[in-house]
C-alpha cells in the first residue's frame, strides 16, 4: 500500500470525495429539515474549516517553509507555532471541516461516510508518511513536539 502514499494531492482527495458525497446524496434518503437551517450550519462549519486551513498556510509561510504535502522532504524548518500548537495537520483538520460541512448541506447521513473516508484514507496516506519524514528530519525536536500537539484536534 505504499504506492498509495504522498501520491496525490490532498485537495484533489477532498475534492473526490465531495463529488462522491454528492453522488451519495442523490442515491439515499436525505434529512427532511429546515433548508435555511441546514445552509447557516454548513456555512458555519465550513468557515471553521477555512480558518484552519488559512492558519495552516500562514504559519508554513511565516516560517518559510513549503507549504507542498507531496515533498516533506524538502521542509526547512518544523512549525510548532500559531494554529500548530493546536493540531499538527490544521490543514487536513480545515479539509475535514469542510466535508463535514458539505455533509449537513446537502442533508444526508450517508454523506457523513465521505469525511470519515477522508480522515482514514488521509492518515494512512498522507499524515504517516510525513510524520516518518519530519521524525528523520527533525529528531528529537519532532518527537517532542508530537507528544505536546495531537494529531487531530
Amino acid at each position: 500500500m505504499q504506492s498509495l502514499e504522498l501520491k496525490i494531492p490532498p485537495p484533489v482527495i477532498a475534492a473526490l470525495v465531495a463529488i462522491a458525497m454528492w453522488g451519495i446524496s442523490l442515491m439515499t434518503p436525505l434529512l427532511e429539515m429546515f433548508t435555511p437551517y441546514c445552509v447557516f450550519v454548513a456555512i458555519a462549519i465550513a468557515l471553521i474549516g477555512i480558518a484552519f486551513n488559512i492558519s495552516g498556510i500562514i504559519s508554513f509561510r511565516q516560517a518559510r517553509t513549503t507549504v507542498n504535502p507531496m515533498k516533506p522532504e524538502s521542509a526547512s524548518s518544523l512549525v510548532s507555532s500559531g494554529i500548530y500548537r493546536v493540531t499538527r495537520n490544521p490543514m487536513y483538520v480545515g479539509f475535514l471541516f469542510v466535508l463535514i460541512a458539505w455533509a449537513a448541506f446537502l442533508s444526508s447521513p450517508w454523506a457523513l461516510l465521505g469525511p470519515l473516508a477522508f480522515f482514514l484514507y488521509i492518515s494512512r496516506f498522507q499524515i504517516a508518511p510525513e510524520e516518518r519524514v519530519l521524525s528523520r528530519l527533525f529528531g528529537t525536536d519532532y518527537s517532542a513536539y508530537k507528544a505536546k500537539v495531537r494529531q487531530w484536534l
